[in-house]
């Protein structure tokens, strides 16, 4: 087979002036065109945009005394609780992710279609309202406890859903050669498997980390205090914004150090098939003695992540009664959720697009440069990122203050890796000689882009897509100062009435939103089954 050699005789050289170079040629190309590095520095400068905030905002008062704010006491102290959770998180979230995806894609799992849609149900929880059920239910988890325990029920599913999309990419054929071989199912897992999973893996860690580090809901509910909680607390002590300021500039290098972290793990292998043949499903791997156990991890998690929070919810709402329940507006504030998630998760999808195209084609500093960038806020807390968009607004674009488009672009600033996250795998599924070729034939490498590259990654974006749409659905405290006046989402409704104590009046929003957040969820098990 002819490697991606630029150095061929027959190729570039002998080819005459103004006609396109052949695939070989276009695959030694790390530069990525213009029609790709314009948008995605767009979505790039979208994403900083709050950074720009944070400079200003912390240097308000000089860097003595913000230096002073970042290495007191107080300040080390939630760093350091911030990093246990987020570290407690992640690893429980790797190990519940990546043995899941395994038994529901690789093994002869009974009910494995079952399975790999009610893992995902998750996804459809949010943080704060898993904390509040298991919180109700069981009181002396309030703390370090309880919030690991929250957080790593409603996020296992970011380590799952991109280790099995991977897993349904890469060729069997070594795992059943290491079978034929005598090894047995577990063995063959850790030997050959799990380093084929590294990249997703690590992709879907990176997510967990970042959602742990930017939650609010759960630590609030579970009154233990993170970076998010000490930020939040800051903001409404007082009216001086450079504390806060100052310690969500931590956050932020807390989350370029986490992304600089993925990205080497992640290496740089390719992950397409190149060689001749057709894709396959693999042969599942016969549990044996290891079918009861496995049984029994699956229906655990599922248990423990859906049913009990559920069990709550359905407790509090056989409490509740018709003096306590609205429903025309339960209705109503249900169809505003939908519109402006489905609006946050198209303005999302857009602008990660061109981001985990470069991501995962190039190589290089500049695109390296732009895929960090579009982590910038995603580990910030939504207040920070929602008082950064108002402090824009009202300088630079008053007549955004205060209306939906604030709202939906502040979604897009917080999600914009899962959706390049998302992207960058599908992309990374599609073997580049398809583009190659479509370049040899002179189309523009937009056309390429629109033509080849979406259609081939449509899938995973598309996936992308609906994850985040549950989780603009879920998202809090960007909402709760965002919303043009007057209006309500199905999580500020939950928090307002949670807030007073009123759980019963709660339960009904809770429940919608989960029924809603459940539909996407659920079609992207499906969409791995």
């Amino acid at each position: 087979m002819r490697s991606r050699d630029p150095v061929d005789p027959t190729g570039p050289a002998a080819a005459p002036a103004g006609s396109p170079a052949p695939p070989g040629r276009l695959r030694a190309q790390r530069r990525p065109p213009a029609a790709l590095v314009v948008p995605a520095a767009v979505a790039a400068m979208f994403a900083l945009l709050p950074l720009g905030y944070l400079a200003v905002r912390s240097l308000e008062r000089g860097p003595g005394f913000a230096w002073d704010v970042v290495a007191n006491e107080r300040t080390a102290l939630l760093l350091g609780r911030s990093l246990g959770l987020a570290a407690v998180v992640v690893t429980v979230s790797l190990v519940l992710g990546v043995s899941l995806a395994w038994l529901t894609v690789r093994t002869a799992l009974p009910g494995a279609r079952v399975w790999s849609v009610l893992v995902t149900l998750p996804l459809a929880v949010p943080s704060y309202v898993a904390a509040f059920a298991w919180l109700s239910a069981f009181p002396a988890l309030a703390g370090f406890t309880g919030s690991a325990l929250a957080l790593t029920l409603v996020s296992f599913p970011y380590v799952y859903l991109p280790v099995t999309a991977a897993l349904r990419g890469t060729d069997p054929a070594q795992e059943e050669v290491a079978r034929s071989l005598g090894l047995g199912p577990l063995r063959t897992f850790v030997r050959v498997t799990l380093p084929q999973l590294r990249p997703a893996a690590a992709g879907g860690a990176v997510l967990v980390a970042l959602y742990v580090l930017s939650d609010f809901g759960a630590v609030s509910l579970m009154r233990y205090d993170t970076f998010t909680r000490g930020i939040y607390t800051s903001y409404r002590a007082s009216f001086d914004r450079t504390p806060a300021a100052a310690l969500s500039v931590v956050l932020v290098v807390m989350t370029v150090a986490l992304v600089a972290l993925e990205a080497r793990t992640r290496g740089r292998a390719g992950h397409a098939r190149t060689g001749t043949g057709t894709a396959r499903r693999a042969v599942p791997a016969p549990l044996g003695r290891l079918r009861v156990p496995a049984l029994l991890w699956c229906g655990a998690v599922t248990t423990i992540a859906v049913v009990i929070p559920l069990g709550t919810l359905g407790y509090w709402l056989a409490v509740g009664n018709s003096a306590t329940w609205d429903p025309a507006g339960l209705l109503d504030t249900a169809g505003t959720t939908l519109g402006v998630a489905a609006g946050g998760a198209a303005l999302t999808t857009l602008l990660a697009l061109p981001v985990g195209v470069i991501a995962a084609r190039y190589r290089g500093r500049a695109a390296h440069l732009l895929e960090q960038s579009a982590y910038a806020g995603h580990a910030l807390p939504g207040i920070t990122v929602a008082l950064a968009l108002v402090f824009f607004a009202v300088r630079y674009a008053e007549p955004l203050y205060q209306r939906l488009p604030l709202l939906v672009c502040a979604y897009a600033v917080l999600f914009l890796p899962v959706s390049v996250a998302a992207t960058r795998a599908a992309v990374l599924q599609a073997p580049p000689v398809l583009e190659d070729v479509a370049r040899s034939l002179g189309r523009s490498p937009l056309r390429v882009l629109r033509e080849v590259t979406v259609p081939l990654a449509a899938p995973g974006v598309a996936a992308g897509a609906a994850l985040t749409f549950v989780v603009c659905m879920k998202e809090l405290p960007a909402t709760l100062l965002l919303r043009p006046t007057g209006m309500d989402t199905l999580a500020t409704r939950l928090w307002t009435e949670t807030g007073t104590g009123s759980f019963a009046a709660a339960a009904p929003y809770a429940a919608a939103l989960i029924l809603l957040a459940a539909l996407p969820s659920y079609l992207l098990g499906r969409h791995r089954t």
